[in-house]
C-alpha cells in the first residue's frame, strides 16, 4: 500500500530494514546540484521503496548533466548502503526530456539499434490486452530465430507481471559485473540471454511502482546488462498500451513489432489500438499471430474454433501487414510454458515448434530484407 509523506514523496511501505524517515535524514545530507539545498527539498528523490532490507528509489536526473547526476548517483548509493540495516542500495535515474526534444531523441538511426552496443535488431512482441498469449510467442519467436543460428536476447518488459523467468526455468540472481558491480551479466538458457525484473525481485512481490520508477528498471535492464554480439534481442512487452508501452516504443530503437490476438473480435479491438499506437511512434509492423487460432480433439481429431477462427489473419490483410501464422491451443505447450520447457527448445519435431520457426523465419527475412513499411506521418489540422 503507498502512502504519501513529507516533502510529496509517495513511498511503499514495507516490513523490514531501515525507515524512510533513516534514508531521508541521511539523503538531506547531500547537496543538490547547483546549491538547490539537499537532493531531498530540491524534490530529486521520489518512490522509495524497502524490501527485506534492500532499498530501490529514483533520483531525477537533468538528461544535459547526465555525468554529473551519474557521480551523483554513485554518493548517494554509498551513502545509503552506510546506513545500519540496508543489504543493498540500487539508485536508478530518471529523466524527462525536454518538450520539443523527446521526437528527435526517440527516432532511432536507420539499420541499428541505437544505445545498445553489439545488438543488431530490436524487435518487440506486443498485445493491446494480456491473456492472449504474447509472453509465450515471444519465448517460442526468440527460439525459433536461434535455431536458425542467430545470436538471440531476450527482454523481458512486463515489470508488473515478469514471465519470462517462469518460462525459461531461470532462477537465482544475476551476477554483477563492470565497475563498481553497476553492471549486470544476462542469465542464458537454451543458448539465449535473457533480462528480467523478476530475477532481481521475489515471485510474489508486488511491484508497487508508479511511471518513473518503472521506466527507470527498463531502462537499466536494457542498457546496463553485458549483453553478447546479438542479432536479434525479442522483448516482451506490457500488455497494453499505456505509459510505459508508449515510452518503449518511443525512447527503445525498434526495428519493428509483431502482434499477438486470439481471434475474436473482442481481442482484435485491443490489438488494433497496439498497431495503432506502433504507427503512431513510426515503428514498423513485422506482422499479425493469431494465437489460440483452433483446438484440435486429442480423442477424435475435429477441430474446434473455440474463439473463432480469421479474425487477425483478416486484421492483417485490412490494414495491409504480414499475417504471420495460425498457432493452435494445445495442452503440450502449455504444460511445457509451465515447466519451463519451451515447445521450440524441448519438442523441436512438434507441430507448434514448426509454426513458430515458421514465424521466425518471416519476422527475419523482413528484418534482412529491408521490406518494412514505415507509415508516413501523417499532417492533421484541427
Amino acid at each position: 500500500m503507498e502512502q504519501p509523506v513529507h516533502n510529496g514523496l509517495t513511498m511503499t511501505s514495507s516490513s523490514q530494514g531501515p525507515s524512510k524517515d533513516r534514508i531521508l535524514d541521511e539523503l538531506k545530507r547531500i547537496a543538490a546540484p547547483d546549491g538547490r539545498g539537499n537532493i531531498v527539498s530540491a524534490g530529486l528523490i521520489s518512490d522509495i521503496v524497502i524490501e527485506n532490507g534492500e532499498v530501490t528509489f529514483a533520483l531525477s536526473a537533468d538528461p544535459a548533466r547526465l555525468k554529473t547526476m551519474e557521480q551523483l548517483q554513485a554518493v548517494v548509493e554509498k551513502a545509503v548502503n552506510g546506513i545500519p540495516g540496508v543489504k543493498r542500495a540500487r539508485v536508478v535515474l530518471t529523466a524527462e526530456r525536454q518538450p520539443g526534444k523527446a521526437a528527435a531523441a526517440a527516432a532511432p538511426q536507420a539499420g541499428r539499434a541505437a544505445g545498445v552496443p553489439g545488438v543488431k535488431h530490436l524487435i518487440a512482441v506486443a498485445s493491446g490486452k494480456g491473456g492472449v498469449g504474447k509472453s509465450t510467442t515471444a519465448i517460442n519467436l526468440a527460439l525459433g530465430l536461434k535455431s536458425m543460428g542467430l545470436r538471440v536476447a531476450v527482454l523481458d518488459a512486463d515489470v508488473y507481471g515478469p514471465s519470462m523467468p517462469k518460462l525459461f526455468g531461470l532462477t537465482g540472481k544475476p551476477e554483477a559485473s563492470g565497475a563498481e558491480g553497476k553492471r549486470m551479466k544476462p542469465m542464458t538458457r537454451y543458448g539465449v540471454e535473457v533480462s528480467s525484473i523478476g530475477f532481481l525481485v521475489e515471485e510474489d512481490t508486488p511491484m508497487i511502482w508508479r511511471g518513473p520508477m518503472v521506466m527507470s528498471a527498463l531502462t537499466q535492464l536494457l542498457r546496463e546488462v553485458e549483453w553478447s554480439e546479438t542479432d536479434v534481442m525479442v522483448i516482451d512487452m506490457p500488455p497494453g498500451t499505456g505509459d510505459a508501452q508508449l515510452t518503449l516504443a518511443q525512447q527503445t530503437p525498434l526495428a519493428g513489432a509483431v502482434i499477438v490476438s486470439t481471434p475474436q473480435d473482442l481481442a482484435l479491438i485491443d490489438a488494433r489500438k497496439g498497431i495503432n499506437m506502433f504507427k503512431r511512434v513510426n515503428v514498423p509492423l513485422l506482422g499479425i499471430v493469431e494465437n489460440m487460432s483452433y483446438f484440435t480433439c486429442t480423442k477424435c481429431g475435429e477441430r474446434h474454433d473455440i474463439f473463432g477462427h480469421g479474425g487477425a489473419r483478416a486484421e492483417a490483410e485490412r490494414i495491409g501487414v504480414p499475417f504471420l501464422g495460425e498457432v493452435p491451443l494445445d495442452m503440450d505447450v502449455r504444460l511445457r510454458s509451465d515447466e519451463g520447457r519451451p515447445v521450440v527448445a524441448t519438442a523441436p519435431d512438434s507441430r507448434h515448434a514448426a509454426i513458430y520457426r515458421d514465424i521466425a523465419r518471416q519476422v527475419w527475412a523482413t528484418l534482412e530484407g529491408g521490406n518494412l513499411q514505415k507509415p508516413a506521418p501523417k499532417i492533421s489540422f484541427e
